[in-house]
């Protein structure tokens, strides 16, 4: 064997050795699972937990919880009222407690800001015809002396359910409202006559909102009015 055969068969196994090298390190690449933007991490540090099927995971438990708001609880009622609340969800699957309290306070602003402002039309939509009329009627009287209120609601401080039921085919709830209000009246001069925007006093009233079950309308209806 000639020296220039054996220089090129030590290059041949030279470059063989380098490209088995480099082949066998991206085979074990390949080998390894490329992880998909959708697939999770379990078990890496720093990565989601996954829990197992029938067994709750208690850390995310936790988590929702903790990150969960404290008005997502409905205050504690008496019996009556949650045999009540459970009478309208039972023929009304669309009710929820929660959301109902939630509504109703965003109801009480949206009322007392309209009678507040004169906003007929708005009173119409929030309301049953009692209720209107009375509104309307204490709005008339208002603007017959020239008077105008400017009154805040600074802060709904408790809603509290009071009573709930079924009357023939109508859905009846009570709310206890508790909210601090700034109030002022002012003549016809501007001039102020009464309240203090200074000064929120509390104010506690008790409504009791309606829905006619089956109704395709799922508003809920302020029909009546009295204070705590």
């Amino acid at each position: 064997m000639t020296p220039e055969i054996v220089i090129l068969a030590m290059i041949a196994a030279f470059l063989g050795l380098r490209l088995y090298s480099v082949l066998g390190r991206r085979a074990e690449h390949e080998e390894e699972p490329i992880q998909g933007r959708l697939e999770g991490r379990q078990g890496r540090p720093g990565a989601p937990r996954v829990a197992a099927p029938g067994k709750p995971d208690t850390r995310t438990d936790e988590r929702n919880r903790a990150e969960a708001p404290r008005q997502r609880e409905v205050p504690a009622v008496s019996p009556s009222v949650e045999r009540g609340l459970a009478e309208i969800a039972q023929v009304d699957r669309r009710f929820d407690t929660y959301a109902f309290l939630e509504g109703a306070r965003g109801a009480y602003r949206m009322i007392l800001e309209a009678f507040w402002s004169g906003d007929k039309a708005e009173l119409r939509s929030l309301c049953d015809e009692d209720v209107y009329a009375s509104f309307a009627g204490a709005i008339d009287a208002r603007a017959a002396v020239g008077e105008t209120i400017e009154n805040k609601l600074v802060r709904i401080e408790e809603s509290t359910l009071l009573g709930a039921g079924i009357e023939g085919a109508v859905a009846r709830i009570t709310v206890r409202f508790r909210a601090d209000i700034a109030a002022v009246t002012r003549s016809a001069e501007g001039q102020i006559v009464a309240g203090s925007l200074d000064d929120a006093i509390e104010t506690i009233d008790v409504w009791t909102f309606e829905r006619t079950i089956g109704s395709a309308d799922p508003d809920w209806l302020l029909a009546e009015t009295d204070e705590g």
